[in-house]
């Protein structure tokens, strides 16, 4: 059976724009939930932490089913994300939600004790050199943690690139628009084209061993300092 381009292609494609977003909103929402989760004195840290933690022991496809009635047009938040014209259900917008969900607890949980273990005095010296505590955890603890930092954006990373649950309830699995990598190989199985399977799994194998020695050279480097 032979396979045409498109349908490798597309695929990656999407894959790679979901990655690259996903890997955005790490940045953006997992290092301050990290910073957050890090005080011990939070009110309600438990109730925080469990939410952060949950996809990591939770089905996927149960996950994904409560946000499908979570964010679903019967819904409030559906009704009014209806209104404000924001599509979200079945979805580029959906599996990029998806695989950010799928990946935040291994980008928070790993910097977050990364934090936790940075020492104290060097964070109290900057306190008393006059440097509130926002600036003292961008410019003193994130540049010293960046191993740490890179490490887990790796892993949260890679985790969304193999996200499938989540993704089909929320992406829906549309040829074409919803279709990562993981749901193309699972549909090409779905359809006997082993062919194209092979081939996806050959590309989803090929990103995943950059990924593992992206880790292993990050690893080495953090013990070297």
């Amino acid at each position: 059976m032979s396979i045409e381009f498109e349908q490798v292609f597309s695929p990656v494609l999407l894959s790679a724009k979901t990655v690259g977003v996903s890997a955005l909103l790490f940045l953006l929402l997992g290092v301050p939930l990290a910073y957050i989760l890090s005080i011990k004195k939070l009110k309600f840290r438990w109730l925080l932490d469990t939410i952060v933690t949950m996809p990591l022991i939770f089905p996927p496809i149960a996950v994904g089913f409560f946000l499908l009635l979570f964010l679903g047009k019967n819904s409030i938040i559906g009704q009014l994300l209806l209104k404000a014209n924001i599509e979200i259900i079945f979805s580029f917008s959906g599996i990029v939600i998806a695989s950010f969900i799928a990946g935040l607890p291994l980008m928070v949980k790993p910097l977050q004790s990364s934090i936790e273990q940075f020492p104290k005095e060097i964070q109290e010296a900057s306190y008393i050199c006059g440097r509130s505590e926002i600036y003292t955890f961008l410019m003193v603890v994130l540049p010293t943690i960046k191993n740490s930092l890179i490490v887990s954006l790796l892993i949260a990373s890679a985790r969304a690139l193999g996200e499938v649950g989540i993704t089909l309830m929320l992406g829906g699995n549309i040829m074409g628009k919803t279709d990562t990598v993981s749901l193309a190989i699972y549909n090409a199985v779905f359809d006997a084209d082993y062919d194209l399977a092979m081939m996806l799994s050959g590309v989803l194998v090929f990103i995943s061993l950059l990924f593992f020695i992206a880790l292993h050279w990050f690893n080495t480097k953090e013990r070297l300092i």
